[in-house]
Formats: structure tokens, C-alpha cells, sequence
């Protein structure tokens, strides 16, 4: 009798963590498709406005050109080329400090986890 009762308890047992990783495994799934989803349509958005900012600085740099085509067009060309570097290398440094301070991925699961550690050590 005291056999099945153990047998039954470590069917429990199992059945349990089992249940409990399936639970957390979905939580993980949830957390790379909620991840997944606001990468890509963050970089839709960051490419389309590269796109046409790129478009609008060139037809902006040409303006600026024809403008000063009889005066100073090598200063002028000069003077754009510098800005768009400059403006380049200052973007470059804030994506590196994003990339720096983003938060972690699997947050959540991570908790849920920690959390089950706790309970099953006590």
C-alpha cells in the first residue's frame, strides 16, 4: 500500500514539473514572439525613415550646390560633406549606447523562474 502511495506521489511529482516546464516554455515562446514582432516593425520604421531622410539630405545637398554653383560650389560641397559625417558618427555613437542599454531579453521568463527556484528550495 505504502509502495502505490510513493509510486502515486512521484507520478504527482512529475505530472507537476511537467506541467510547470510547459507553462514556462510558453511564457519563453510568448516572450521571443512579443520580441520578434517589435524588432521587425522597428526596422520597417528605421529603414523607411533612412530612406527618406537619405533622399531628403541628398536633394537638400544638391539645392545647395546648384545654388552656389558660381560662387563657392567646393566650399559648399566641402561644408555638406563634413555635416553629413559629423551627423553620421553622432548617430553611430547613440545606437551604440542604445544597444548598450537595452533590456535584457526573456525578462519575465527569467523572474518566473527565479521565482519557482524559491519556492521548490523551500
Amino acid at each position: 500500500m505504502s509502495q502505490e502511495n510513493l509510486l502515486s506521489s512521484i507520478k504527482n511529482l512529475v505530472t507537476t514539473g511537467a506541467s510547470i516546464a510547459q507553462t514556462r516554455l510558453e511564457l519563453i515562446s510568448l516572450d521571443v514572439q512579443i520580441a520578434r514582432t517589435k524588432f521587425i516593425s522597428l526596422l520597417v520604421m528605421i529603414v523607411s525613415a533612412l530612406f527618406f531622410l537619405f533622399f531628403g539630405l541628398v536633394m537638400l545637398a544638391l539645392l545647395i550646390v546648384i545654388y552656389s554653383w558660381e560662387s563657392d560650389r567646393m566650399m559648399a560641397l566641402g561644408l555638406l560633406t563634413s555635416a553629413f559625417l559629423l551627423i553620421g558618427l553622432i548617430l553611430a555613437v547613440m545606437i551604440m549606447q542604445s544597444l548598450r542599454t537595452m533590456p535584457k531579453l526573456f525578462e519575465a521568463s527569467i523572474a518566473e523562474l527565479a521565482k519557482d527556484r524559491e519556492a521548490l528550495s523551500k
